[in-house]
């Protein structure tokens, strides 16, 4: 983290002396109404409250703990009643001296629902501790967790892992993660709290000066920091109301978990006002090729383009934004975008025996051409698949995502174009199924009869696994959905997949201190999250959103996954309630104390409803830290090309059930070349 000047050193002895600093960033959160009377005295060093109007100085680092309501000031205008306030000096500079703008963040009422909580605690023991590891989340919930993350909203302490950042250097301090095991509530209000740390060489972790002030009780001097004291009460007693004693506690903090408004208004509104422009019908299109295909199965492919509403400004074109008005920031149209198709027909399809219509999400950074990704499936369930490009993360997308990591003030344009892209799916499946859609097109006819069905499903792999979640909760022409290989939150999926390798090697000479690589992850996924999974993942089968179907959906998971982390896929099915295939795994396959724990069994079969099933192909078990697998052949591919991976997948795409395709054994695929 950024270093404090000697100009600020200063300027803080000028401060405490004074005894007059208000703190102008935050009012610290929501306060009780009683304060207990302070027993003593504590003269805090001048550096570490040289900057207390923009940083907290109950941890190492100008921004660490971070998420923090520290950061956030009271607004009644939003649903939360906290708005983020970070200031922009406070924020991770680049090489270049270049602070990331914190304008687009200060618009959000808190932080992600998928945040790791982050502070830093110098040689600091995790296993002599006993904090419950990422082989084991359920020791979290033990009653003497060295670690406790609580739910202040409802009272309830809520499962989680931690883990130092693997990639700091010898002499630097790892970043502590505590990383949710399940999404966090939108709107609550989190409690992290650490108690009773050891370090490697046996003794205790003694919490800094200023977090001692308030536990203690002791009389800082510094205006600013009594403050906030109140709001470290209210802290202190959440703590106490789920017996976690103050006098042991080292570090303790909260945060407020942003709205659904704020998570996923702007999508809705994209969705909404879409449809009202297109008055029920389909967009207008335009099929542009036909040809044969020398796919097994297949009788042809067909490409085309068809028009959007679009809400970016610059035409959509890769790097431009919302164009936004009003005091809400809503989207305004700005005129029609103009999206490509294509779709695979299977040779089965005909007047007599009409397919099912399905949409294909392509993998990461991909394009509407990976829809033959979907043959197998396409041809065993008689379902023609459509893709689109998922503009935002798009092949033509590869040159922003690139600049963007070397100044991340710019994340809002990958994640508005992102949005724009699932609208530009949304459309698309609203042109499958329609009657005045792309069954009149002779493409998809036979002797002038359509050869297309209604019974539209999605089925995306990888980035199309990823991001179907979120099209599909925001989705009102379609019910069913197969994941593959997917997950949820860039924020833990990206330190553990190779595919960010080459990302890695330009975001690191950029942001070369690990640990503001860490809070810049948590950041940009405040600003993510309205465009994946973790911003819509709570009403994707459950508490749906207004004129919305509940959905239904089962996850595929391949053991070692070297892209999509196994860990991530788990955060996910139990954040939407899937229903476990078990046995999960043959015994010692998995380093994980109970594989797909918290997440219940399926019962009977077929099992009607959401479900994730692990297919293991013989790969390494992942690693225990933040690091990707490299270790022997990606299985990432494997599950989608087994015989009984594809019965599965088909069988619940036509009729919604989970069937066992396993015979009561584990799951496993064959390793592809």
């Amino acid at each position: 983290m950024r270093a404090r000047t000697p100009q600020a050193v200063l300027v803080g002895v000028a401060i405490v002396l004074a005894g007059l600093v208000g703190c102008t960033g935050s009012d610290g959160g929501s306060a009780p109404t009683t304060t207990l009377p302070l027993q003593g005295s504590l003269r805090l060093d001048a550096a570490d409250v040289a900057d207390v109007d923009r940083c907290d100085p109950i941890a190492a680092g100008c921004l660490l703990p971070f998420p923090n309501d520290y950061y956030t000031v009271a607004d009644d205008d939003t649903p939360t009643g906290r708005r983020v306030r970070l200031d922009r000096e406070s924020l991770p500079a680049n090489v270049g001296g270049v602070h990331i703008d914190p304008t687009h963040w200060n618009e959000l009422d808190g932080f992600s629902p998928a945040a790791a909580a982050l502070v830093q605690i110098p040689d600091v023991d995790l296993e002599a501790s006993q904090a419950a590891p990422v082989t084991d989340p359920a020791a979290s919930l033990d009653p003497e967790s060295p670690v406790v993350l609580l739910d202040a909203t409802t009272g309830d302490r809520l499962a989680h892992w931690t883990e130092l950042d693997s990639r700091a250097k010898p002499d630097e301090v790892p970043t502590l993660f505590v990383r949710p095991a399940q999404i966090l509530p939108e709107g609550h209000r989190i409690v992290v709290a650490m108690r009773s740390l050891v370090t490697t060489d046996g003794a205790p972790v003694e919490p800094t000066d200023a977090f001692r002030a308030y536990r203690d009780r002791l009389r800082s001097g510094v205006r600013a920091v009594e403050r906030r004291r109140p709001a470290m009460e209210r802290i202190f007693a959440d703590l106490a109301e789920a017996d976690v004693d103050r006098d042991d506690l080292v570090v303790a903090w909260d945060f407020t978990v942003a709205s659904a408004e704020a998570l996923s208004s702007r999508l809705l509104h994209l969705r909404d006002d879409a449809f009202e422009r297109l008055d029920g019908k389909a967009p207008a299109f335009t099929v542009t090729e036909v040809a044969p295909s020398d796919r097994e199965g297949i009788a042809r492919e067909v490409t085309g383009t068809y028009e959007v509403p679009l809400y970016l400004t610059d035409g959509g074109k890769p790097g431009s934004e919302f164009a936004l008005e009003g005091a809400d920031g809503v989207p305004a149209h700005t005129g029609t975008y103009t999206a490509t198709f294509r779709c695979i027909v299977p040779a089965s399809a005909t007047a007599a025996d009409p397919a099912g219509v399905g949409l294909y999400g392509h993998g990461l950074l991909g394009t509407s051409e990976q829809v033959g990704a979907a043959t197998a499936v396409a041809v065993a369930g008689n379902r023609v698949f459509c893709a689109t490009d998922l503009i935002g993360m798009a092949e033509e997308d590869t040159p922003n995502a690139a600049l963007i990591v070397t100044e991340l003030s710019t994340f809002n344009t990958l994640a508005d174009r992102l949005q724009q892209g699932h609208l530009n799916t949304l459309v698309l499946g609203r042109l499958l199924r329609s009657p005045d859609g792309l069954g009149t097109d002779p493409a998809f006819q036979e002797a002038g009869t359509s050869i297309l069905t209604d019974d539209l499903v999605y089925y995306g792999i990888s980035q199309g696994g990823i991001m179907g979640a979120a099209t599909t909760a925001v989705a009102q022409d379609w019910t069913t959905a197969v994941l593959g290989v997917p997950a949820m939150n860039y924020g833990l999926l990206l330190d553990r997949s190779v595919d960010f390798d080459d990302f890695r090697a330009v975001m690191e000479p950029s942001y070369p201190d690990p640990a503001d690589r860490a809070v810049a992850l948590q950041l940009i996924q405040m600003l993510w999250d309205r465009g994946e999974a973790t911003g819509y993942i709570q009403h994707l089968t459950r508490r749906p959103y207004a004129d919305t179907p509940a959905h239904r959906v089962l996850l595929h998971a391949a053991f070692g996954d070297h892209q999509v982390a196994n860990v991530a896929t788990d955060v996910e099915a139990r954040s939407i309630g899937a229903r476990a295939v078990r046995p999960v795994l043959a015994d010692g396959r998995s380093t994980d104390r109970k594989p797909f724990w918290g997440i219940k069994s399926i019962r009977r079969y077929p099992h009607e409803g959401s479900a994730v099933v692990m297919w293991d192909s013989g790969a390494e078990p992942p690693p225990t830290v933040n690091q990707p697998p490299r270790e022997g052949e990606d299985p990432h591919g494997d599950p989608r090309a087994d015989p009984a991976a594809i019965r599965q997948i088909v069988r619940f795409l036509a009729t919604g059930e989970v069937i066992d395709v396993c015979g009561g054994d584990p799951c496993t695929a064959e390793p592809q070349d």
